[in-house]
């Protein structure tokens, strides 16, 4: 690919073997003989992809120069050329959007190592990553062959998160190797899902040593013991987020906190609210809740929020772990609540536990559905986790990480669920009552293809309550939704590329859990 230089320097007559080596690499090299110059060239609409530059040049300086071109162009990459090996010229050159700092005299690689480096990245970074992905595609398929139990299916979904974040900034066989991916990603989810029927009743019905962490483990097994160290916890829990969400915000939280664990939760099923974050925030599973708390449990048939007895639950939990400590309990739907919260910082802190509930991830989610103007905004899963991250650094959750990185508290991240993009029909019939959930249903009398659904025909087993007498439980695999043969066409154009929860699929059930320790101040 050609790129076009700008080299500007009142000796450039002495830089002619540097500029042949250049143009005969294949670049296009124009030339100023000072700062009036090239400011004129680049006033009369001449565009470069990256300009050489003096720094000590007569009239205007490479410095003045450099300040003149910021102002008309703050894109361009600019390399400052000096003899002087000031640290005040650096800091200066550094303070005005220098992209690289050369020392006389520099000789042609310098030079093309320079326009790599800063031009050249781009491209030569993508070529890599898709001659690496080509490499790994092999091993990730051995892999997808042999994992054998679920830590193995952690790291192996984390792997392929990773990979498909680096593929969405592919310039080249970006096409061909997205379908790649995609084709070896449900490879793998079809897998995950037969692992998850072969196992789910076993972790369940065991011991806590025989299942991986669920959301009921999460107080005991990783805020209680921060509080037993003396620590304030903060416990921050985004409702219907991705590992792969996590992966895109994590820059926007390291920049104050380091990361001192990252791990996976898998999630109980469904993987829907009312079952997920209520047993975490009791540390019961769902059956426990309804035969202990059966005041605190809504079933599914009922109208109201399914959701509006977290802080009760929370309060019985502490109280089974004998804390007998004060707690500050919020749920934050909008602006208005997250600056409300950060508002009373200073009071918050003085409680030991603090949890906070931010809903805007999932209230995209389902305006998405709703919405066909977001949906095309947020089209494709690259735009989902875009927005999120816009999300993150515009909302009042940006602010608090700062003001708790100062505090000395510790952050515990995670969330309920996650949700998967839907796109396949799989048709079902029942009872009035039947659940509305398209990736989960329970009741009575539900009809099905067998090989379509992962049926729990034990409710107790899987720790769920019964609605009524013999119900079951149905689950969506992979990307499949549930849809009634009635105006079947009308709710598969409605539902399909959706995003969904309450099913079985990496996104929904392996999600983030990260403990979080502030940053020592400099």
């Amino acid at each position: 690919m050609k790129y076009s230089i700008l080299w500007v320097d009142d000796e450039i007559d002495l830089l002619k073997v540097q500029i042949l080596f250049l143009k005969g690499k294949g670049y296009e090299v124009d030339t100023a003989f000072n700062g009036t110059d090239a400011l004129e060239k680049i006033n009369a609409g001449n565009t470069y992809d990256i300009i050489f530059l003096d720094e000590n040049m007569p009239g205007i300086s490479g410095m003045e120069t450099l300040r003149k071109i910021r102002s008309i162009n703050s894109d361009v990459p600019i390399v400052m050329i000096t003899k002087n090996e000031g640290e005040e010229i650096m800091d200066e050159a550094v303070g005005n959007k220098i992209s690289d700092y050369l020392i006389k005299p520099v000789n042609p690689n310098q030079i093309i190592l320079s326009i790599k480096k800063n031009v050249d990245n781009k491209r030569l970074v993508s070529l890599k990553t898709a001659e690496e992905y080509r490499v790994e595609f092999q091993k990730l398929g051995t892999e997808i062959s042999q994992v054998s139990n679920i830590e193995e299916w952690k790291v192996l979904y984390k792997k392929l998160t990773d990979w498909d974040i680096k593929l969405q900034d592919l310039k080249e066989d970006k096409e061909v190797l997205a379908e790649i991916y995609e084709f070896q990603k449900a490879e793998a989810e079809k897998e995950f899902c037969k692992h998850i029927e072969k196992n789910y009743i076993k972790w369940i019905d065991g011991t806590r040593e025989n299942r991986p962490m669920m959301q009921p483990d999460v107080f005991k097994e990783r805020i209680l013991p921060l509080l037993d160290k003396g620590n304030k916890v903060f416990w921050i829990v985004i409702d219907n987020l991705r590992f792969d969400q996590w992966k895109v915000i994590q820059p926007l939280f390291t920049e104050y906190f380091n990361i001192e664990k990252e791990e996976m939760l898998v999630s109980i099923l469904p993987t829907a609210t009312q079952y997920a974050r209520n047993a975490m925030f009791s540390g019961l599973m769902p059956l426990q809740i309804a035969g202990i708390y059966p005041e605190l449990w809504t079933d599914v048939d009922e109208l109201h929020s399914k959701n509006n007895n977290e802080e009760k639950l929370i309060k019985t939990m502490l109280k089974r772990f004998r804390c007998d400590f004060k707690f500050f309990y919020a749920k934050s739907f909008s602006n208005k609540d997250g600056n409300e919260i950060n508002s009373k910082i200073n009071l918050i802190l003085s409680n030991p536990l603090n949890i906070i509930v931010y809903n805007f991830v999932d209230m995209i989610s389902h305006a998405r559905t709703e919405l066909p103007m977001l949906r095309d905004l947020a089209d494709d899963i690259p735009s989902y986790r875009a927005i999120t991250k816009m999300w993150v650094e515009h909302s009042p959750l940006y602010p608090l990480i700062k003001l708790l990185a100062q505090s000395d508290c510790k952050i515990v991240f995670t969330t309920d669920h996650g949700s998967i993009k839907v796109n396949t029909p799989v048709k079902i019939t029942g009872e009035k009552q039947i659940t509305s959930n398209i990736r989960y249903k329970t009741g009575q009398d539900l009809q099905f293809g067998k090989k379509d659904v992962f049926l729990i025909s034990e409710p107790q087993a899987a720790q769920l309550p019964s609605p009524k007498i013999n119900s079951k439980y149905v689950f969506a695999r992979n990307r499949d939704f549930f849809v009634y043969p009635n105006n079947y066409n009308q709710y598969v154009n409605y539902y399909k590329e959706t995003l969904q929860h309450g099913g079985i699929s990496f996104e929904e059930m392996l999600i983030p859990l990260i403990t979080l320790t502030p940053k020592k101040l400099k």
